[in-house]
Formats: C-alpha cells, sequence, structure tokens
C-alpha cells in the first residue's frame, strides 16, 4: 500500500467517527490531513462535538486496523486536534 493509500484509507475509516473530521485547507484533499512516517502517523483533525477524549479513543480504534500489515503498522499514532467547530457548543 502506497502513503497516498493508505492516507485515502485513514481518512475513510475516520468518516464512521461522529464528532470528528480531517482538518484541511479549504480545497477538498482530505488526506492532506494525514501525515506518514515509520516512525509516526499524525492526523490534523476538528472536533465538532465535545468531549474530545472519547472521540480521540474512537478514532484510534479505526484507524489502527488500517494500519495493520504496512510498513506504518508499528508507528506512534498522533492524533491531533487543530481546531474546535461551533457547532461543538450547539
Amino acid at each position: 500500500m502506497t502513503a497516498a493509500e493508505a492516507a485515502e484509507k485513514i481518512v475513510g475509516a475516520l468518516e464512521s467517527v461522529d464528532g470528528l473530521r480531517p482538518a484541511t485547507w479549504p480545497v477538498e484533499r482530505t488526506a492532506a490531513a494525514v501525515d506518514l512516517s515509520p516512525e509516526v502517523v499524525r492526523i490534523r483533525l476538528i472536533a465538532t462535538r465535545l468531549p474530545i477524549p472519547p472521540l480521540l479513543d474512537r478514532a484510534t480504534e479505526v484507524v489502527r486496523p488500517v494500519l495493520a500489515g504496512t510498513e506504518w503498522a508499528n508507528a506512534r499514532l498522533r492524533l491531533v486536534v487543530t481546531d474546535l467547530d461551533g457547532a461543538a457548543f450547539a
């Protein structure tokens, strides 16, 4: 699996986590929210609801299987909430 394919699969898996979305520039390149290296997989997210810790736990649960069997399987997973959407306070 290439890095681009892995990033797309990670973003796809995160679609099942209600309350989080990939943090990207206004252009719809959601894979840009994912950085892959053998040591660290960094995913930038925007929280759309609270509380955040259970959302990050769920994100970890859906991303780890995507990485299984790839060169990033043993990388640390770093989930970075870059913004909190106003909808989280509704």
